[in-house]
């Protein structure tokens, strides 16, 4: 199986900066590119950084574009943890080659695209930790916060820290998170004494009253009765006497019952002789015998209605009662008893947080004892990689024409517990022996500065290695022998990642494998042809035009040539 070495294989861009329309073809290894002062050069990192989640810049779009795009042709490891990223995002690879594309419309709306698949600029910027490393001049500066001093420690400790970083990781959100409930527990105490006396007071009152579930609705329908007591039995004596009445009155005043009787007897007279007539008949004696029944129901319902005052009394100062409970805690009872459940629930929690805030104490306690001994073992863990990582970019910087120099990685435990641990990292350079070390913006030229950045990189190589590695001039401030050093130790860090420098010194560009030449046209732009790879010969020009500032000048092209036999070589 052959194994797929992952690089940036070719970026387009269009409408960026001077930048008309461009096409890079970029090689495996060393990639150069130079051109004149303002000619674009520093487009081809910007387009890289956008590519990978950088800050989206209206500025950045070409006057009379509408945007600028960035598409990226990348080669991927097809068993890597890239393409899981890209197929989770629902995007697909064209075989090993995934297509990443961003675009900023001179509004400033921004757009990012993976595998074909709109996706959050974000994820592009956790796709880069994966495949490159873009280092300009702005990031030199960003090396010099405390914070990306100790991020950078961490980097190349490694394994050796992903542990132990973890484990205080969880037990500093616990520290935090049981802090901040015994900060709302003690301070809201007052807050928490007047909700519980309003709870209890409640709970009281409606324990006292001690309502039943449907208790509102049944004396309600029991004063009602109550109130029309007499109303009641007298049209159900009425009602009983129209329809049963007196026997011995029936001649003079015919009650239902009567009534019915005769026609019932009317009918059975001749109901023999019709079918029809026979059905009729029954149903009267159906009607009689409900007749009977409802009659003898309203006699005991006159006799079961009694007018009584005092119950009607009782009823009534019962439903004040409650009443009263439904104005305070409820619309209705059934209100009024969930309000009752919930508040005795919540009273319980407010009465148990004197015993909480001592259980919480004792937590708080036990956590920031296992925070300190975690933090103390981050500490040497990091003091270890400290000695490890200055030794190795004191050794760089040595490659780099600065034999003399020294950096010192400082790790000061502060005992002030934050989410990376309590320490305090700060490189410090001595620049020749017998200085004192000092913080890099002190004690570190511009120069310097780039080559401490780029012994960083070559480091972290080797520590932990990214697939593609950019840097924007990083060789600001050298020239003579350091630009040759440096030259020959990007050439050296080539050998197991892309990388692709934008400079302007020939000594460096005389190392790479591949050398881009960017050009403006007439009208000062870049255009499509405006990017071009050179050969032998249009190398030994452009080396020539940066060492002397003639293309065809005698002495420069045989300096060029010079160089680039030195740097053949050097690459074996």
């Amino acid at each position: 199986m052959t194994l797929v070495r992952p690089m940036v294989d070719e970026v387009r861009i269009q409408g960026l900066g001077v930048i008309d329309e461009a096409v890079l073809d970029l090689s495996p290894g060393f990639n150069v590119v130079t051109g004149e002062t303002g000619a674009g050069k520093t487009m081809v990192v910007t387009s890289l950084g956008l590519l990978f989640g950088g800050r989206a810049d209206p500025q950045r779009v070409r006057p009379g574009a509408d945007r600028a795009t960035v598409e990226g042709r990348i080669v991927v490891d097809p068993g890597g943890r890239v393409v899981e990223r890209v197929e989770e995002a629902g995007g697909e690879l064209d075989d090993d080659t995934l297509i990443v594309m961003r675009s900023v419309s001179a509004e400033g709306r921004s757009r990012a695209f993976l595998g074909g698949r709109s996706v959050p600029v974000s994820m592009l910027i956790n796709l880069a930790d994966e495949l490159v490393a873009v280092h300009g001049q702005s990031d030199q500066q960003r090396l010099l916060q405390a914070g990306r001093q100790r991020a950078a420690l961490d980097r190349y400790a490694g394994s050796a820290l992903t542990k132990p970083l973890r484990a205080y990781t969880r037990t500093y959100q616990r520290h935090r998170e049981v802090s901040a409930l015994l900060e709302e527990l003690t301070t809201r105490a007052r807050e928490r004494q007047q909700e519980a006396d309003m709870l209890r007071f409640g709970l009281e009152e409606i324990e006292k009253v001690d309502p039943k579930p449907g208790e509102d609705a049944e004396l309600a329908a029991e004063e009602e009765r109550l109130g029309h007591a007499d109303a009641l039995r007298g049209a159900a004596d009425l009602a009983h006497e129209a329809l049963l009445g007196d026997p011995a009155a029936a001649i003079e005043a015919p009650n239902v019952t009567g009534l019915l009787g005769q026609a019932r007897h009317a009918l059975d007279a001749v109901r023999d002789h019709d079918p029809e007539l026979a059905a009729l008949a029954d149903r009267l004696a159906e009607a009689g015998y409900l007749i009977a029944d409802v009659s003898t129901d309203l006699a005991a319902y006159a006799e079961s209605i009694d007018a009584d005052p005092v119950r009607l009394a009782a009823v009534q100062e019962r439903r004040a009662e409650l009443i009263s409970l439904t104005r305070k805690y409820g619309q209705t009872l059934d209100e009024v008893l969930a309000w009752s459940r919930s508040s005795a629930v919540r009273l319980a929690e407010l009465e148990g947080d004197d015993d909480r805030i001592e259980e919480l104490r004792a937590e708080h306690g036990e956590l920031s004892e296992r925070l300190a001994a975690e933090a103390a073992e981050l500490t040497t863990v990091r003091t270890r990689a400290a000695e490890r990582f200055s030794k190795a970019v004191t050794e760089e910087l040595t490659a780099l024409a600065m034999p003399h120099a020294r950096v010192h990685v400082t790790v000061t435990p502060t005992g002030d517990h934050g989410p990376h641990g309590a320490d305090e990292v700060e490189v410090r350079l001595a620049p020749h022996p017998g200085a004192q070390p000092l913080p890099l913006h002190k004690g570190a030229s511009g120069g310097e500065l780039s080559r401490v950045m780029l012994a960083i990189e070559v480091v972290f190589a080797g520590a932990d290695p990214v697939p593609t590695f950019v840097f924007d001039e990083v060789d600001a401030g050298v020239g003579g022998k350091a630009a040759v050093e440096i030259g020959r130790r990007l050439s050296r860090l080539a050998r197991n990642a892309q990388v692709i420098v934008v400079t302007h010194l020939p000594q460096v560009a005389a190392f790479a494998d591949q050398h881009l030449l960017v050009e403006k046209s007439n009208d000062g732009t870049v255009t499509r042809s405006g990017v071009t790879a050179l050969d032998r010969e249009g190398r030994v020009r452009e080396l020539s035009r940066m060492l002397a500032g003639l293309e065809d000048s005698e002495l420069g092209r045989a300096h060029a040539e010079e160089l680039l036999e030195m740097a053949a070589q050097e690459r074996g």
